[in-house]
C-alpha cells in the first residue's frame, strides 16, 4: 500500500534491450558473477571454480595448507568491486573432509600475492566461524570469532570503512560482527574461497544463493530514484533461489497465475507478463490504466486482475479497477479515493483493499460491481496488507495497533480480530498457500519504523502455519517494497516469487 508508481522516463521501456545491455547479474557459462578464478600461493593442487547455470550454484575445489600468519594457500573465484556492497550466499562443504579447518567462505583482497591484506568471513570444517584480516602486506592475521558454530547463511557487507559479518544456520536471524577496518582499500577482489588446510587434498564447498549487491546510496531519494531489480523464484522445500530475470530499474511485486505460465509485475506504472522460467516480458493492456502501483491482484480462478490505478481524475490518487488477465480496458470498483488494493474473495464477490477516509487507514470491501464500501478495521494506526484464505473463512492481515506491525486475521465481516505474531520484527503482507496451511510473510528489523514499508533494506521472509506459530526464515534478501506485497505462490504450492534489489555492478 501506499507505492506511488514509478515515473516513466520517456517512451515505454523496450525491457529485452534493456536486459542484454544493462544486466545487473551477467553471467557466463564457467564462471558465473565472478570474472576470474585462481589458485593463490602454493596449493599442492590446482583447485578450480565451477559454475551450474542451470541451478546457479557454485562449486569450488581448493587445496593449500592455510590461510593465516602471513601468507596465505587457497582457491578463489572472483571480481572487482569499489564503494560499499553486501555479498552473501549460502554455503556447505561436500563430504566429511580430510581436516576439521577446512576453510571456505567470502573474501576481501588487495592482490594475488601470497601475503596479501585480506578481510574474510571463514566457515572452518569443525564449525568455527570467524572474521579473519591481515591488515598490511606479510602482516600478522588476526580475527574475531562468532558465537554460532557451523553457520551455513554467511554475509559480508561493506560501509565504508566498517565490515559487518553476519552468519547464520538455515531458518535463523542473522548473529553479527562489527569491525573497522581502517586500512582498506575502496578498489578490491572480492569472492569466494575453499582452502583445504592441507595441500597434499582437495577440499569442495558448493555455494548456492550467491548474492553480489551494490546498496542503495545515503543519498538516494525514496519514490524517485530506484535500484535494479532481479525477479526470484525460491523452492521452498530446498531454499534454493532462480534469479529468472534482472533488470537495471526498478520492478516490483509478482503474482503467480494460477496456470503456472506467467508471473506478472509492475514496472514503471505499467504490468508485464514473464514465464517463470524466465523470457522477455510482454507488457499487458492495461489501456488508460499506465500508472499502476504494485498493488494488483488475481482472482482465484486467474480469469481477472485487479489494479491499484493512479487517476488523474482523482488528484492522482489510487483508485481500484479490474480487467480481464490477458487485458483489456479497465472497470472502475472503487468510487472514493486513495484505495489500493489487496485481495480477492475466493467467489469473486468482493474485492478488500486499504483505503485513506478521514486521516485514517484501514481495510475495507466492496462488491467487484462497486457499491457501497464495507469499512472492516478501524484504528488510528495503520492496518494493511489483506488477503483472504482460499477457503475464504478469514481474511489475514498486518496491523501496527499493538506499537509494531504484526500479523492478524478476522472473519469476512470484520469480527473476531485475532493477533498471530508476537515478535520484534516488522511483518507485513501475509500470503496464504494454496492448501491454506501456512503463510508467508516480509520482516522487517524492529529499527524501522512499524508504519513504514521502505525499499532498499535487509529483510527476511518468514513462514509460519496459519493458525499462528513459530515464524521460520526462508530468504534473507536486500529488498523491502516491492519485494513481496502481492499473493506469490506458486499454483502447487512448492514455490513463490519476489525481488530482490541492487545498484548496477558492471
Amino acid at each position: 500500500m501506499k507505492q506511488l508508481h514509478t515515473t516513466r522516463n520517456g517512451a515505454i521501456l523496450l525491457i529485452g534491450s534493456l536486459i542484454m545491455s544493462f544486466m545487473t547479474n551477467a553471467q557466463t557459462p564457467d564462471t558465473g558473477i565472478f570474472t576470474e578464478q585462481n589458485d593463490i600461493g602454493k596449493t599442492g593442487i590446482t583447485g578450480n571454480a565451477l559454475y551450474n547455470p542451470e541451478n546457479q550454484t557454485y562449486t569450488i575445489s581448493g587445496s593449500g595448507e592455510n590461510i593465516w600468519f602471513d601468507e596465505d594457500a587457497f582457491h578463489y573465484a572472483w571480481r572487482e568491486v569499489s564503494g560499499d556492497f553486501i555479498l552473501r550466499a549460502r554455503m556447505k562443504f561436500e563430504g566429511e573432509g580430510h581436516h576439521s579447518h577446512r576453510k571456505m567462505g567470502w573474501m576481501l583482497r588487495k592482490n594475488k600475492t601470497t601475503g596479501s591484506p585480506h578481510y574474510s568471513v571463514v566457515v572452518h570444517g569443525d564449525g568455527l566461524t570467524s572474521l579473519q584480516y591481515r591488515a598490511t602486506e606479510k602482516g600478522e592475521t588476526l580475527e574475531m570469532s562468532s558465537e554460532i558454530q557451523a553457520p551455513d547463511v554467511v554475509q559480508l557487507e561493506r560501509r565504508g570503512k566498517t565490515l559487518i559479518m553476519s552468519v547464520a544456520k538455515y531458518g535463523e536471524p542473522f548473529t553479527s560482527i562489527t569491525f573497522e577496518a581502517d586500512s582498506i582499500d575502496d578498489n578490491l577482489m572480492a569472492g569466494l574461497f575453499v582452502c583445504s588446510h592441507d595441500s597434499t587434498t582437495l577440499e569442495k564447498a558448493v555455494f548456492e544463493n550467491v548474492r553480489f549487491v551494490k546498496p542503495a546510496p545515503a543519498e538516494l531519494v525514496p519514490y524517485q530514484d530506484y535500484l535494479g531489480s532481479h525477479l526470484e523464484v525460491m523452492e521452498l522445500a530446498t531454499g534454493l533461489r532462480k534469479s529468472i530475470f534482472t533488470s537495471p530499474i526498478s520492478i516490483q511485486a509478482p503474482n503467480w497465475t494460477p496456470d503456472n505460465k506467467h508471473l506478472i509485475y509492475n514496472s514503471e506504472g505499467l504490468l508485464f507478463s514473464i514465464p517463470p522460467t524466465g523470457g522477455i516480458p510482454q507488457q499487458i493492456n492495461t489501456g488508460f490504466a499506465t500508472s499502476n502501483n504494485n498493488d494488483h491482484v488475481l482472482t482465484f480462478d486467474g480469469k481477472t486482475i485487479g489494479i491499484s490505478h493512479h487517476s488523474s481524475d482523482d488528484k492522482g490518487n489510487s483508485v481500484v479497477y479490474s480487467l480481464p488477465v490477458e487485458g483489456g480496458t479497465p472497470m472502475r470498483i472503487t468510487d472514493k479515493s486513495p484505495s489500493y488494493l489487496h485481495g480477492w474473495s475466493p467467489d469473486n464477490q468482493f474485492v478488500i483493499y486499504t483505503a485513506e477516509r478521514n486521516g485514517q487507514y484501514d481495510i475495507y470491501k466492496i462488491p467487484v460491481d462497486g457499491g457501497e464500501e464495507i469499512q472492516l478495521t478501524n484504528q488510528k494506526a495503520l492496518d494493511d496488507g489483506s488477503e483472504y484464505s482460499p477457503d475464504g473463512k478469514y481474511i489475514y492481515f498486518n496491523s501496527a495497533r499493538t506499537g509494531t506491525m504484526q500479523l492478524w486475521r478476522m472473519l469476512p465481516d470484520g469480527t473476531e480480530q485475532e493477533q498471530l505474531t508476537f515478535d520484534s520484527y516488522n511483518d507485513w503482507f501475509p500470503h496464504v498457500s494454496p492448501d491454506g496451511k501456512e503463510i508467508v510473510f516480509i520482516s522487517y528489523g524492529p529499527e524501522i519504523d512499524a508504519g513504514d514499508h521502505p525499499f532498499y533494506k535487509h529483510v527476511y521472509l518468514r513462514r509460519m502455519p496459519t493458525d499462528g506459530g513459530q515464524p521460520e526464515i526462508i530468504a534473507y534478501l536486500y529488498g523491502g517494497q516491492g519485494s513481496i506485497n502481492v499473493p506469490s505462490w506458486s499454483p502447487c504450492g512448492k514455490y513463490i516469487s519476489f525481488v530482490s534489489n541492487s545498484g548496477v555492478w558492471w
